[in-house]
């Protein structure tokens, strides 16, 4: 059984710094930047069939 990363909805608060990717499966991602801790999530893109946003690749990956 696979665990499914947490998804946050745009206008939550970032847990951790991060590229972060929509959950829709098309791999949305905003201006493909990091999404810094403690900002605001944004908006998902206008054309993503998705409802959130997914860690992808942590900024800073534990060793």
């Amino acid at each position: 059984m696979s665990e499914k990363a947490p998804t946050f909805h745009p206008g939550e608060t970032v847990p951790l710094s991060g590229i972060y990717e929509c959950d829709c499966g098309q791999s949305h991602r905003w201006d493909t930047s990091t999404n810094v801790k403690n900002h605001t999530f944004p908006p998902l893109p206008e054309d993503c069939p998705g409802g959130a946003w997914a860690m992808k690749d942590p900024a800073h990956p534990a060793d």
